[in-house]
């Protein structure tokens, strides 16, 4: 038995394992994955392995426990004596004190309620998220240490991301760095299957995704895409067997599913598509860290397909790329029954088709609209020429639509409406938000969220101007307060209601958010 391998809690730690046969399709032919049985609790957690070329597999892991012992064993379909029988003990070393949020609190979970993202040690949660959806096959690591610099100084912790270029028929060069290029994941996805995967293609993924890490901004994975894809030209997502699918979807969280991610398991479709049911189940199977799985709809879509899945954790609407506020729709999700995390997963994106569409603040007011009308999973933003990775600004064989005039995604990178986006997070960062809802009773504003109205009372205002508070409930309202320009992060006031004050003084004219909170 090996017993000096050691690892920190909710740090990746990784075993290899070499077949001793040789299979025609590893991919396809062998699952192999590991047990482990935590001594002294008697916690048993299941892992997939994951072929990495040649005759090697691997298996990720990380502790969710801060002390003990790991015992494990590899189990292989095959029998095969390189993969099956391996026993090994991985010690829990304590972790050094770190700044880094998953590192300290652990991976997303939802909320008792279900309503928002906690970490594992109970510490609320809140996602910023931006949207490049053509990253993994297109952008370069230098590109990625750019990208993730920017965000995360803005306050971003997360990215949506096509784990695949999902068109059957798009061409171009295998190249990353030449125009109209793409690098490839699988050799039949053209043909709208997934049985001839390329290792390589993950494995420098995995480079992509570790500059992801180092940043705390959490890859939202999305198999293969349902709906317009990159270029519009055949997505796979709606023609793959079910079942090759679901495997793709375990490979995912056997390479991915050790350290923190969001699995999207359907984008831009209808949400009824058989390949997003056979993708869920397969992730709540193999998943053992109930990190957070959903579904992303077209804009006309209803938004509430399969509702009561045990594997399902949120649903995301889409308001379509015309520039218009349509918080209405994340309001109808909050609504529906049993409860799951909503948010409004692709507003218009900043400058799609036109200059100035959906530009600057409108994509702060559109932040804190989704937020309050129920999106309390968290916020998403998006640029045009940034979510198609397009090369520079040149670049051709884009759809006009989507593309900001005059842009690669360098430049889309400094487009201004992605600092309001990035600052509300920080805004709300040390309250407890955890299951927030739409609170239209407290005060004579359009919009506000509570938990406790006795803890914590958030409103925004579109223009600023004093907030009323109503005069039923205001006794309940905690009595301190400050007021936050969201334009800037800045706190422009704060101070202490008295017994009878109704008032919370504003001199109006520009956004404000109304924090009543007494921690």
């Amino acid at each position: 038995m090996n017993t000096d391998v050691s690892a920190a809690r909710w740090q990746q730690t990784e075993l290899s394992f070499t077949a001793e046969h040789t299979y025609a399709n590893p991919y396809t032919d062998v699952e192999t994955w590991a047990e482990f049985t935590h001594d002294p609790t008697g916690t048993v957690l299941r892992r997939p392995a994951f072929w990495d070329g040649g005759q090697t597999w691997r298996i990720r892991f990380a502790s969710p426990l801060s002390e003990g012992r790991w015992h494990w064993r590899t189990h292989s379909n095959t029998g095969d004596p390189g993969l099956t029988g391996h026993t090994g003990e991985l010690r829990v070393a304590p972790a050094e004190e770190t700044e880094h949020r998953f590192k300290r609190h652990g991976f997303w979970h939802m909320s008792p309620a279900g309503r928002s993202l906690v970490h594992a040690d109970g510490t609320p949660a809140l996602l910023i998220a931006d949207t490049a959806w053509a990253l993994p096959w297109r952008a370069t690591e230098d590109h990625v240490r750019t990208y993730a610099a920017d965000r995360a100084a803005k306050g971003f912790n997360a990215v949506l991301l096509m784990s695949v270029q999902p068109d059957m028929h798009a061409r171009g060069p295998q190249d990353r760095t030449a125009d109209t290029g793409f690098d490839v994941a699988f050799d039949d996805l053209k043909d709208g299957r997934l049985r001839e995967l390329r290792p390589a293609y993950f494995q420098y993924l995995d480079k992509l995704l570790n500059i992801l890490a180092d940043h705390a901004i959490v890859p939202v994975l999305q198999p293969v895409f349902q709906g317009f894809g990159w270029k519009g030209r055949s997505v796979a997502g709606t023609v793959v067997p079910p079942h090759e699918y679901a495997r793709y979807c375990r490979y995912l969280v056997a390479r991915y599913g050790a350290r923190p991610v969001i699995y999207l398991v359907g984008a831009d479709g209808s949400g009824e598509e058989p390949q997003i049911v056979a993708g869920g189940e397969e992730i709540e199977a193999w998943d053992a860290y109930s990190q957070p799985c959903g579904i992303h709809y077209r804009p006309h879509g209803h938004n509430r397909a399969h509702q009561d899945a045990p594997w399902l954790d949120f649903q995301w609407c889409q308001t379509g790329h015309r520039g218009e506020h349509v918080p209405e729709r994340v309001a109808d999700m909050w609504r529906n029954e049993p409860v799951k995390a909503v948010a409004n997963g692709e507003p218009t994106y900043e400058h799609s088709g036109e200059t100035g569409k959906g530009s600057g603040w409108w994509q702060g007011h559109e932040a804190w609209s989704n937020l309050c009308a129920g999106g309390t999973m968290g916020v998403v933003y998006g640029a045009g020429s940034m979510w198609q990775w397009r090369l520079h600004a040149d670049e051709p064989d884009h759809e006009p639509f989507f593309l900001a005039p005059g842009c690669g995604w360098r430049e889309a990178l400094d487009f201004e409406g992605s600092r309001y986006v990035g600052l509300l997070g920080g805004i709300l960062d040390g309250l407890p938000i955890t299951d927030m809802r739409p609170d239209w009773q407290l005060s004579l504003a359009p919009r506000g969220l509570t938990t406790d109205p006795h803890v914590l009372y958030i409103s925004y205002g579109e223009h600023g101007g004093p907030l009323r508070l109503h005069p039923a409930t205001a006794s309940v309202v905690p009595r301190a307060y400050r007021i936050v320009d969201p334009r800037t992060g800045e706190t422009v006031a704060k101070g202490t209601r008295g017994d009878d004050d109704l008032i919370i003084p504003d001199e109006g004219g520009a956004p404000r958010v109304y924090i009543c909170y007494d921690g």
